[in-house]
């Protein structure tokens, strides 16, 4: 049997996207919620993976550190940080710190948010 866990974060950054043509043009910021899922097995502890394994991967990859996403301004990291494009930078930033997570939504806003799933 296959089971998924699930860990959800929150963090603050801003951005601005040039080619817009509505509020999102200027410069504003976001509270984002991030939710990472793990899927698998059931290991000998009786967990897919334990939560805290998964925030410190979270917490290095992704939202701490000189590269960390919190508090930033996601244009000084990507050129064109839409909520897709930076999901997919998630997502690459969790595999190389070698998590295997199965899904990822980010929230931008309370209504909107983008889900991506791992190929």
């Amino acid at each position: 049997m296959e089971v998924t866990v699930a860990r959800r974060y929150r963090f603050e950054a801003a951005h601005a996207l040039p080619w817009h043509s509505g509020k999102c043009r200027g410069l504003h910021g976001h509270s984002y919620v991030l939710e990472v899922f793990v899927l698998g097995e059931l290991d000998s502890r009786g967990v897919v993976m334990d939560f805290a394994e998964i925030d410190e991967v979270v917490e290095k990859c992704v939202l701490a550190g000189p590269e960390g996403l919190d508090h930033q301004d996601l244009n000084t990291i990507l050129d064109n940080p839409t909520a897709e494009l930076v999901a997919i930078m998630i997502g690459d930033r969790l595999a190389s710190g070698g998590l295997p997570w199965s899904t990822i939504r980010l929230w931008e806003t309370a209504n909107g948010s983008v889900v991506i799933h791992r190929q």
